[in-house]
C-alpha cells in the first residue's frame, strides 16, 4: 500500500466514496437512457411476455407435465388485464422501468467501481483477482436475474393473475403493480444469487467460518423456505422450485468458506516457516 493511501484521512475516503457513487449513478442514468429509447422491446418483448401463455416457462412446464401423463401444468389463458389508471401512470412506469434496466445493465461497471474503492485495503495478491471478481459477481447477478424472470415471475404471475375470490371480481391490475412484481422478483433473485460472494468476504473478514455455516445449516434451510414462500405463490411446488437453487448456493458458500480458511491457514504456516528460517 502506498504512503499516500496510508495517510488518507476519513474525509479523503468519503470523497472517494462520493465520486464512486456519482460515477455509478451516472452509469445507471446512461444505460437507463438507452433502455428508455428501447420502450417497445422492453415492454412488449420482455416485461409483458410472462403474461402470455406461450411464454417459454409455461411451455416447458406443460411439456414436462405431459411427459408425466398429466396436463396439470399446461396453461391456456392467464385471465387478467394490465391497465394504467392515472394520467402519468404509463410515463412513470416507463421512467422507473428504464432506471431498473439501467441498473441491471450497469451492474458490472458498478462492481468495478466498488472494487476500486476497496482495492487499497486489499493485499497485493488479492488485487490481481479484480477481473475474476467482476466476472463472477456479474455472472451470479445475471444468473439470478434470469432465474427471477424465467422461474419466479411466471409462477407468481400465473398464480396471482388466475386467483379469484368470486366470479364478479375481475383481475385488472395496474401497470405499476405488474412491473413492480416483475422488478422485485428479478432484482431480489439477482441479489440472493450473490450469497457466495458475500460469504467469501465475510470469511476473509473472520466473521464467518465453515463450522458456523454447517452448524446453522438447518436454520438456514428454514430461512430459505420462508424466503421462497414470500417471493413465490403459496403452493408447495413453486416454493420447492425456488428453494432448490438457494440451498445449492448455501452449500457452495460452505465450500467457498472452507477453501478460504484452508488457504489462510496455509499462508500462515508458510509465513511461520519463513520466520523460522530467518
Amino acid at each position: 500500500m502506498s504512503k499516500h493511501k496510508e495517510e488518507m484521512s476519513f474525509l479523503d475516503h468519503l470523497e472517494i466514496l462520493r465520486w464512486t457513487l456519482v460515477r455509478s449513478s451516472l452509469s445507471i442514468v446512461a444505460f437507463g437512457m438507452v433502455a428508455f429509447m428501447m420502450k417497445d422491446f422492453i415492454f412488449n418483448t420482455i416485461l409483458l411476455a410472462p403474461k402470455d401463455p406461450s411464454f417459454f416457462t409455461y411451455r416447458f412446464l406443460c411439456s414436462v407435465s405431459q411427459k408425466l401423463g398429466t396436463d396439470g401444468f399446461c396453461i391456456e389463458d392467464i385471465p387478467f388485464i394490465v391497465q394504467s389508471r392515472t394520467m402519468a401512470g404509463q410515463f412513470s412506469a416507463h421512467i422507473w422501468t428504464s432506471i431498473a434496466f439501467g441498473f441491471v445493465m450497469a451492474f458490472p461497471y458498478i462492481i468495478w467501481e466498488v472494487w476500486k474503492f476497496i482495492k487499497p485495503a486489499l493485499y497485493d495478491n488479492e488485487k490481481k483477482n479484480a477481473k475474476s471478481f467482476i466476472i463472477i459477481t456479474s455472472f451470479l447477478f445475471f444468473l439470478g436475474i434470469l432465474f427471477g424472470y424465467y422461474v419466479i415471475t411466471p409462477l407468481s404471475i400465473n398464480f396471482l393473475g388466475s386467483y379469484t375470490v368470486a366470479e364478479e371480481v375481475k383481475n385488472n391490475f395496474d401497470l405499476s403493480s405488474y412491473t413492480g412484481l416483475l422488478k422485485a422478483s428479478c432484482l431480489s433473485s439477482g441479489f440472493i444469487f450473490e450469497l457466495p460472494i458475500i460469504i467469501y468476504f465475510l470469511t476473509k473478514m473472520g466473521l464467518v467460518t465453515p463450522a458456523f455455516l454447517k452448524e446453522y445449516r438447518k436454520y438456514a434451510l428454514v430461512m430459505v423456505l420462508i424466503l421462497s414462500a414470500l417471493i413465490t405463490p403459496p403452493d408447495i411446488i413453486s416454493q420447492v422450485i425456488v428453494a432448490i437453487p438457494m440451498v445449492i448456493l448455501y452449500e457452495i458458500s460452505i465450500k467457498i468458506s472452507t477453501f478460504i480458511i484452508k488457504k489462510q491457514k496455509k499462508e500462515e504456516e508458510e509465513a511461520e516457516k519463513e520466520l523460522v528460517k530467518k
